[in-house]
C-alpha cells in the first residue's frame, strides 16, 4: 500500500507561470484517494483546511472506512467560503438577526458583536410577480409593482448591507440567485494569500435555497440548507454532517437530436426518486458527462431536491473551462482552475473507477421528449402522454375553456433558463410558429422570466425576441415568478370558469416543481417541460392532446401544424447562439440592474439596531428570538396534526397569494391592508403573525384528526371543539400541554423555507413523528428546537389510527439524546390500551444534539455571545 501521511502539507503547483500552494489531501489516503468520489475529496480538503486538528484527526481512518463500506457514521465539519440567500429566505433571517442584535443590546451587549464571518450574497428574485404580461412594458410595470409591495422589506435588506459589512444585495431585476451564482460569483477555485503564501482551494458554498446545487453543473460544490442553518454558519456555528453516502449516476451515449437537458433532468429525477436518495450526495460520471455543456449539467443538478439528494455534482473538466470563457472570465482564472484541478485530483476522468455507495446507469441515447406531472416532479412521462395522466379522463366538450386547458404557460425558473441553448430553442420554435400564423388561445397566460438579465440582449441580437413577444412570451421579469407561485391573476375568461363542474385547468412551466396549488392556488395540475415544449403546449391550448403526433393548430393557409414542423434543429440552435452571444452583455446587464433608480433611490434606516414599526404587517420582531430555549416538556403530549404522505413545505407554509378571506388575509386587512393586493406569503415571512395564520392552510394538508374540516383546523381536547390550529395551540399552551405532529413519508419535501419549521415550533409542537423527513426540513426543525423522530419501517399514521384523545408519552431525557438514538413511545388510547413503538431520533451529528439541548440555533448563538461577547465578533 502506498505510504499515507497523517496531516496534509501545503504543496506548490504552477498555474500560468505563478507558483501557488494547495493542501495535499491525497497524501492522507495514498492511492485510495483516487477511488473517492470527487465530492468527498472536496469535503476532505475543506475539513482539513478549515477545522482544528483535533476535529479532523479521525478523518483519514473514517474515509478509509467509507471506501471499504460505501458509508460511514463519522462526522465531518464543513465551512463554506461564502453563503447565498434570496430575499424571502434572507428576509426572515435578517429579521432574526435584527432581533438578536436587540437582545444583545437589551442585555448590555454590543449589537455589533453579531457580524457575519462569511461573505453573503443576497439575490432579490423571489418577489418578482406576473401582474402584467403580453405587453411591451410588462417588465417595468411588474418591477414597479414589486417595489411598491416590498419596499419595506427591501429597506431592511439595504439596512443590513450597510450595517453589517459582508452582506451584498443584488437588487430586483438582477436575475435568479442560481444564475447569478453561475455567471457572476462562482470561481471554481479560490486564490487567496494566507500565511504569506498564495494558496488555492475549491470554491464551496451553502445556499438558503434547495436549488443551490445548480452550480454543481460548473464543478462548484454547494447545496441548499435551511435559513436557520445558514444563520449559524454566518456566525461561526460549524456545519457538521455525517460523511455522506454518495450515489453514482453513470451517463453514457449522447442526447439525440431534439432531446433536451430538461428531458434528461426529468428522467434523472424519476430514476433517483425511485431508488431513494434522500439526503445523499449524487455525482455524475462516465463518458456521457463530457457530451453535456455546463448549461445542460446545471439543469440536471438544479433538480437535486426534486430527486431528494443534497447534490447533483459534475466534476471539473474542459466544459467548465469553456463556460468560463463564454462568460468572459480572464485566461488567468481558467489556467488556475485547470492547473489546480489536475494537481489536486479534482479533474474529471471519464474512465476512472470510483467507489460509490450505490450506482445507477442512464443511457443518454434513450432520452425522449418528456414532461413531469401532473402533481409531482418525479412523475416523468413521454410528452405525448399528458391526457393519459388524468383520472377520470379529461372530458371533451364545446366549452370556450376546455377541461385540461393550459391556462398558464410560463418559461420560468433557474432550472432551464440558465441555459442559453434552451432559450434559443424556445425562440427558434416561436419564430417558426409565428411564420405559420400560430398563436396561443386568449385564455392562456404566457410569460418569459429568464434567470439572467443578459437574456434580453442575447435574444434580441439573435433576432428571436420579437418572435417570442409576438406569441405572448415577452419578458415579464428576471426572477422566479411563476415557479415560486408568483404567477399573478389568471386571465378573466379562466377566472369565470373556476368552479365549473369537471373543469381541471393546468399550468405548463419550465420550472422544477408542480405540487398542487404551488404555481397558483386555483391550479391543482401542472406539467414541467422544456422552454420549447412550454410554447408548444401554449399553442395547443390544452394537455388533452398527443403533442408528438396530433396537430398543435392550423397554419394561415389552412394546413395542420405538427410539433415536428416547428421543432428547432441543433444547427438552428447553434446558429442562434453564434449570432446572439456577446461576452460584454454580462457586465452591461448586471451593471444596469444594480443602478436602476427604483433601488438606488430607495431610502433605508441606519444604525446598529433596526427600528421596528409597530404598525407594520411585513416586519415584526419574532417571539422565538430569545437567549434561552423553552423548558423541557412535562407530561404526556397530544397530537395537533396527523398528516398523510408527501406533505411539502408548500403545504406547511405557503408562498403564494394571500386571499383576503383567509385568516392571514383578515389579519392584514384589519390592520389597513388592501384586500385586492395582499401580496404573497413569501413576502410576509418577516411577520410571524401572518405566517402562523397561514400554516397548514393548503387544502391538501388534510388533518386526519378532523378530515372533514377545512385545512388549518384541529380538534382540541378535552373540550372536543374543532378550532383553528392557532386557537388550539394557544389553549394547549395555557394548560401546559406539549404537542406532537405525526406525518407519513417524505414529510417536508420541497423548498428549503425555514418558516415550515418556525410555524411548527410556534404552534407548540415539540416533536415531529414521521415515516421519513426530508433533509433540509429536518435540519430546520432541529434549528427551532423541535425533535424529529422516525417511525419504525412499515408503520404509518394510518396504521396507527391516531385519535385526538390519544396521549403520547415519549421516553427521552436530554441526557439520553444522541445521534440516531432509540426513543420509546407509548400511545395511550382512551380505552386504556397502549401502543408501544421504538422510534429513532432523526439526528445525525453531535452538533444537532447540542442545538436541541439549547432549544434551537438562536438560543445557542445568543447564549454563547452573552457568555463571552469579547470572543464572538466576526470579520466579514
Amino acid at each position: 500500500m502506498e505510504h499515507a501521511s497523517r496531516t496534509p502539507s501545503w504543496t506548490p503547483f504552477e498555474a500560468g507561470g505563478e507558483t501557488i500552494f494547495r493542501l495535499d489531501c491525497a497524501s492522507l489516503l495514498g492511492a485510495d484517494y483516487r477511488r473517492l468520489p470527487h465530492v468527498l475529496r472536496i469535503l476532505l480538503e475543506n475539513a482539513m483546511r478549515t477545522a482544528p486538528a483535533e476535529e479532523t484527526s479521525h478523518l483519514p481512518g473514517a474515509f478509509r472506512e467509507w471506501l471499504e463500506n460505501g458509508s460511514s457514521l463519522a462526522e465531518i465539519p464543513f465551512l463554506p467560503n461564502r453563503i447565498m440567500m434570496h430575499d424571502t429566505t434572507c428576509g426572515p433571517a435578517l429579521v432574526d438577526i435584527a432581533a438578536m442584535r436587540d437582545v444583545l443590546g437589551e442585555h448590555g451587549g454590543d449589537p455589533d458583536l453579531l457580524m457575519p464571518r462569511i461573505p453573503v450574497d443576497v439575490s432579490t428574485d423571489h418577489s418578482s410577480g406576473v401582474d402584467f404580461f403580453g405587453r411591451a412594458d410588462a417588465f417595468q410595470r411588474n418591477l414597479e409593482k414589486e417595489f411598491a409591495r416590498n419596499a419595506e422589506r427591501y429597506r431592511l435588506m439595504k439596512w443590513a448591507s450597510a450595517t453589517m459589512p459582508g452582506i451584498r444585495v443584488h437588487p430586483p431585476g438582477s436575475g435568479i440567485m442560481h444564475t447569478i451564482n453561475l455567471e457572476r460569483l462562482s470561481r471554481i477555485v479560490v486564490r487567496e494569500t494566507q500565511a504569506g503564501q498564495r494558496r488555492a482551494f475549491p470554491d464551496a458554498l451553502l445556499g438558503t435555497d434547495s436549488h443551490t446545487p445548480t452550480v454543481n453543473g460548473l464543478g462548484v460544490l454547494g447545496w441548499g440548507v435551511g435559513g436557520l442553518e445558514a444563520e449559524g454558519a454566518l456566525f461561526g456555528v460549524p456545519v457538521v454532517l455525517r460523511i455522506p453516502d454518495v450515489v453514482g449516476v453513470r451517463l453514457s451515449g449522447r442526447l439525440r437530436e431534439g432531446a433536451t437537458a430538461t428531458d434528461l433532468a426529468l428522467e434523472v429525477t424519476r430514476a433517483l426518486r425511485a431508488l431513494g436518495v434522500t439526503g445523499d450526495f449524487v455525482e455524475f460520471h462516465g463518458p456521457g458527462v463530457a457530451t453535456l455543456s455546463v448549461g445542460e449539467r446545471a439543469a440536471i443538478a438544479n433538480m437535486a431536491p426534486e430527486y431528494g439528494a443534497s447534490t447533483g455534482y459534475f466534476p471539473i473538466d474542459a466544459a467548465s473551462l469553456a463556460y468560463l470563457t463564454k462568460i468572459g472570465r480572464p485566461e488567468s482564472d481558467r489556467n488556475l482552475v485547470e492547473a489546480y484541478a489536475k494537481a489536486a485530483g479534482l479533474w474529471f476522468d471519464p474512465d476512472a473507477s470510483l467507489r460509490f455507495t450505490r450506482s445507477i446507469a442512464i443511457d443518454l441515447d434513450r432520452i425522449e421528449a418528456s414532461v413531469a406531472g401532473p402533481r409531482r416532479p418525479q412523475d416523468r412521462i413521454p410528452a405525448g402522454s399528458t391526457r393519459r395522466a388524468f383520472e377520470p379522463p379529461l372530458s371533451s366538450g364545446s366549452e370556450t375553456v376546455p377541461d385540461g386547458a393550459v391556462v398558464i404557460a410560463a418559461i420560468t425558473s433557474c432550472t432551464n433558463t440558465s441555459d442559453a441553448a434552451m432559450l434559443a430553442a424556445a425562440g427558434v420554435l416561436a419564430r417558426k410558429a409565428r411564420e405559420l400564423g400560430l398563436r396561443p388561445a386568449a385564455y392562456v397566460k404566457t410569460s418569459l422570466a429568464p434567470g439572467s438579465p443578459t437574456a434580453e440582449r442575447f435574444l434580441r441580437r439573435a433576432g428571436l425576441m420579437a418572435d417570442l413577444e409576438a406569441l405572448g412570451f415577452g419578458i415579464v421579469g428576471y426572477g422566479c415568478t411563476t415557479c415560486i407561485g408568483n404567477s399573478g391573476a389568471l386571465t378573466e375568461i379562466v377566472q369565470e370558469q373556476l368552479g365549473r363542474p369537471g373543469f381541471r385547468p393546468v399550468a405548463v412551466l419550465s420550472g422544477n416543481r408542480n405540487f398542487p396549488g404551488r404555481v397558483h392556488p386555483d391550479l391543482e395540475y401542472g406539467f414541467l417541460a422544456s422552454p420549447a415544449l412550454v410554447i408548444a403546449f401554449a399553442l395547443a391550448g390544452t394537455v388533452d392532446i398527443d403533442i408528438m403526433s396530433e396537430p398543435l393548430g392550423v397554419a394561415a393557409d389552412g394546413r395542420p401544424v405538427m410539433l415536428r414542423d416547428i421543432w428547432p434543429t441543433n444547427d438552428e440552435i447553434d446558429a442562434a447562439l453564434a449570432s446572439g452571444w456577446e461576452v460584454g452583455d454580462f457586465d452591461a446587464a448586471y451593471r444596469e440592474a444594480a443602478t436602476r433608480p427604483l433601488w438606488v433611490e430607495l431610502d433605508a434606516p441606519a444604525g446598529p439596531r433596526f427600528p421596528w414599526d409597530a404598525g407594520s404587517t411585513y416586519l415584526r420582531r419574532p417571539p422565538f428570538v430569545r437567549p434561552a430555549g423553552l423548558p423541557p416538556a412535562k407530561g404526556p403530549a397530544r397530537a395537533l396534526l396527523v398528516l398523510a404522505d408527501d406533505v411539502t413545505t408548500d403545504h406547511i407554509s405557503p408562498a403564494n397569494q394571500i386571499r383576503p378571506d383567509s385568516a392571514a388575509g383578515r389579519y392584514i386587512v384589519e390592520r389597513g391592508g388592501d384586500p385586492a393586493d395582499l401580496n404573497v406569503y413569501a413576502s410576509r415571512r418577516g411577520n410571524f403573525e401572518v405566517m402562523l395564520r397561514g400554516a397548514f392552510t393548503n387544502r391538501l394538508a388534510v388533518n386526519r384528526l378532523v378530515p372533514q374540516a377545512p385545512a388549518g383546523m384541529t380538534r382540541h381536547e378535552p373540550s372536543g371543539d374543532i378550532v383553528t390550529l392557532t386557537e388550539a395551540a394557544a389553549r394547549y399552551a395555557r394548560d401546559g400541554v406539549p404537542l406532537v405532529l405525526v406525518a407519513g413519508e417524505r414529510y417536508g419535501m420541497g423548498s428549503s423555507r425555514d418558516w415550515a419549521a418556525k410555524a411548527v415550533a410556534l404552534l407548540g409542537v415539540r416533536a415531529v413523528i414521521a415515516a421519513s423527513i426530508e433533509r433540509i426540513h429536518r435540519t430546520n426543525l432541529i434549528g427551532m428546537g423541535v425533535l424529529p423522530l422516525l417511525l419504525p419501517e412499515g408503520i404509518s399514521p394510518d396504521k396507527l389510527e391516531i385519535a385526538s384523545q390519544d396521549l403520547f408519552e415519549i421516553d427521552l431525557s436530554p441526557e439520553g439524546l444522541a445521534p440516531r438514538c432509540e426513543v420509546p413511545l407509548a400511545i395511550v388510547r382512551t380505552d386504556g390500551h397502549v401502543t408501544r413503538l421504538n422510534l429513532r431520533a432523526a439526528i445525525e451529528t453531535s452538533l444537532e444534539v447540542t442545538l436541541l439541548k439549547s432549544g434551537g440555533l438562536i438560543p445557542h448563538v445568543l447564549s454563547g455571545l452573552l457568555a463571552a461577547p469579547q470572543h464572538a465578533k466576526g470579520v466579514a
